[in-house]
């Protein structure tokens, strides 16, 4: 019993006041004895009376205490049983020393005392030295783990509603969609009203199928535009489908003879609606910036692209190309100077298409310069031909010298490449609010969103064919110096490897072009020779080629040797000449220490797809890709990314 409690009800204070009675009884009897006796009498009874008092306080309280002690402990008991959430103690090694009954209903088992925790908690495993939580399936239900180390204590809490109300939130959030005919006004050229009226009902009838399929709410907008309506749910579903209208559209063009493929824009998890429409218009951006027969979908801060397996179609019109020029004339003249930029370890394409902008800025007086990091292999015979005319040549300036001449009025003009960081110095795009994006390459998800002037168009067999089509409507009469023609035609020589890939009417028409201002085929000849000892290099490399899935070639080169980019992309356009052979990849240590992949095609499919998920880009037929490691890692990875493509949607068209 507390000695506190006994002080305060029978403590000194009562012995003090029977002191003071004895000390008065005394006083009364020196006055009259009988009265002092009398005192006597009642100051013994009253010392009888506490002593008794005292004697049953201690056995009532005695008594009150054990009673209030053991409800406690039975309300303890029968409140730990009952608790909504579950309680394990645990050992240092994971066994459970104890636990409530609320783990037993979990586990469906009487006890679980000496079992590993890490049995029926796998996700234990991933915590270990630091507080959380966590979440676990068990049985049907989801619960939350939050464990406490130090105490060798784990508490869980049933989330089951929780998490099926927070998912079919996620599920019910809305996704908006637009579906877009590629090229109707292409397809539809020299159609009398009757067959482009069946063109369109057949592409419509596609549409419609799908979307009931699907359970979507579709709305015509345009004669090759829709508008799709529905939630994440069953985006997730057109998602695992793989979008399989884009298949079913092109094979039914096919049946008809013609070309006609769709492009389909996706997003959710927007803020808000403005935004979502707003994301579903850059994702049919990029699906159009990619060549168009694909699906790009945006969902928060994920961008995903599924199908893409044809070729973009090529645009009989120049409309765009003539809009493009003058505005592009426009921009020059109102720019103090000109500043052309490429991509890093410049080739050819890119070389000759910043010289035909540079002659176009000089068409209108303007002071132009082209950004050029050093000569590589890939331009070396070109830059000692452009060395022999000193107009142009004066013309190339290090990134340095380029930092002194920007300013918010110069117009910078970037070519074959969309992306800021394949620039050897993206700061000099953060120094003026004026650039301009030329490229024929298919889009990727990192773009120069603050460019004034884009035009990208896939279909192009180079960035040099677009720039020879700029200058014919950019100045009324244009006059080409012999290198100047032949360093453009270079470019969409390289690139078309000799007029043979990737080449349209267009292609022809620019070629013809700069031809009639005095290009060079045969100089453009002796700049693509090969030195022997590259060739040699090049027959070692293919020496290591092997073959895999029937039509796929894969050359991996040797650890710690070190070869040219341009090498190892002159290998795998080689190994695309061997019989069966549909694509081709070769692997290399470059001299920056950086395993290169080069990838080509023959259309049959699309390595574009294969780089993007190997951190790189580029075109259908010809990408490449950049990454850290050894070559045979690097190899592994390859063949690994294949192997996910052909379970997913198949490698060939």
């Amino acid at each position: 019993m507390p000695k506190f409690l006994i002080k305060r009800w029978h403590g000194m204070h009562q012995l003090w006041a029977f002191v003071l009675i004895i000390v008065l009884t005394i006083a009364l009897a020196w006055y009259d004895w009988i009265w002092g006796l009398l005192g006597l009498v009642f100051a013994a009874g009253v010392g009888v009376y506490s002593l008794l008092a005292e004697r049953a306080f201690r056995r009532d309280l005695k008594k009150y205490l054990g009673t209030m002690s053991y409800r406690v402990k039975k309300a303890g008991r029968e409140i730990t049983s009952e608790l909504p959430f579950g309680i394990i103690l645990y050992t240092e090694d994971n066994k459970v020393e104890w636990h409530n009954s609320f783990v037993s209903r979990m586990l469906e088992k009487e006890s679980v005392i000496g079992e590993s925790m890490d049995e029926f908690f796998p996700a234990l495993s991933q915590a270990k030295e630091r507080e959380g939580t966590l979440d676990a399936a068990i049985g049907g239900s989801v619960y939350e783990l939050m464990f406490r180390f130090d105490e060798r204590l784990l508490y869980i809490r049933d989330i089951t509603q929780r998490w099926q109300l927070a998912k079919r939130y996620e599920e019910e959030k809305l996704a908006l969609g637009i579906v877009m005919m590629d090229n109707l006004e292409e397809v539809t050229q020299g159609m009398d009203d009757q067959q482009r009226s069946l063109l369109l009902s057949k592409a419509t009838a596609e549409i419609t199928e799908w979307a009931s399929k699907f359970h979507l709410y579709l709305k015509r907008l345009t004669s090759d535009r829709y508008l799709i309506i529905t939630d994440q749910k069953t985006l997730k579903q057109l998602e695992l489908s793989r979008f399989v209208l884009l298949d079913e559209v092109r094979e039914m063009s096919a049946e008809i003879k013609i070309p006609m493929t769709l492009s389909i824009g996706f997003a959710a998890g927007a803020e808000s609606i403005v935004e979502l429409g707003q994301w579903a218009q850059t994702s049919l951006d990029f699906a159009l910036g990619r060549g168009g027969d694909q699906a790009a979908v945006k969902v928060g801060q994920r961008q995903s692209f599924y199908g893409g397996k044809s070729n973009a179609v090529e645009k009989r019109t120049r409309v765009r190309a003539r809009v493009v020029a003058h505005a592009l004339r426009d921009l020059i003249k109102e720019s103090e100077n000109v500043v052309i930029m490429g991509h890093k370890m410049p080739d050819m394409d890119s070389i000759g298409a910043a010289v035909g902008v540079l002659k176009a800025a000089q068409m209108f007086n303007k002071e132009a310069f082209i950004v050029l990091e050093g000569v590589n292999p890939a331009v070396q015979k070109m830059m000692e031909m452009l060395k022999e005319e000193e107009r142009i040549y004066k013309r190339f300036i290090t990134p340095e010298q380029a930092m002194g001449l920007m300013d918010r009025g110069t117009l910078a003009v970037v070519v074959d490449t969309h992306k800021s960081s394949m620039v050897k110095e993206p700061k000099l795009l953060t120094l003026t609010d004026k650039i301009v994006v030329v490229d024929h390459h298919r889009r990727g998800e990192e773009f120069i969103n603050n460019a004034i002037l884009v035009y990208m168009e896939p279909y192009a067999s180079s960035t040099c064919e677009l720039v020879t089509e700029l200058l014919q409507y950019i100045h009324d009469r244009v006059m080409l110096d012999v290198r100047e023609s032949t360093a453009l035609l270079a470019g969409i020589t390289v690139d078309t490897k000799s007029f043979s890939l990737r080449t349209g009417s267009r292609t022809f028409e620019a070629a013809s072009f700069l031809r009639r201002n005095g290009a060079d085929s045969m100089l453009v000849q002796r700049m693509l020779k090969e030195d022997l000892a590259e060739y040699i290099k090049k027959a070692e490399i293919i020496k290591h080629a092997e073959i895999v899935h029937e039509h796929i070639a894969i050359a991996i080169t040797e650890q710690d040797r070190q070869y040219s980019q341009l090498l190892i992309a002159q290998s795998a356009d080689t190994l695309l000449n061997m019989t069966d052979v549909l694509a081709s990849f070769v692997i290399g240590q470059r001299q920056d220490g950086l395993i290169g992949i080069s990838a080509r095609s023959l259309g049959h499919m699309n390595v574009q797809v294969v780089m993007e998920r190997m951190g790189g880009g580029g075109h259908l037929t010809n990408a490449a890709a950049q990454q850290e490691g050894t070559v045979a890692e690097v190899a592994a990875r390859l063949k690994q990314v294949l192997q996910d493509i052909d379970k997913e949607e198949g490698l060939f068209e």
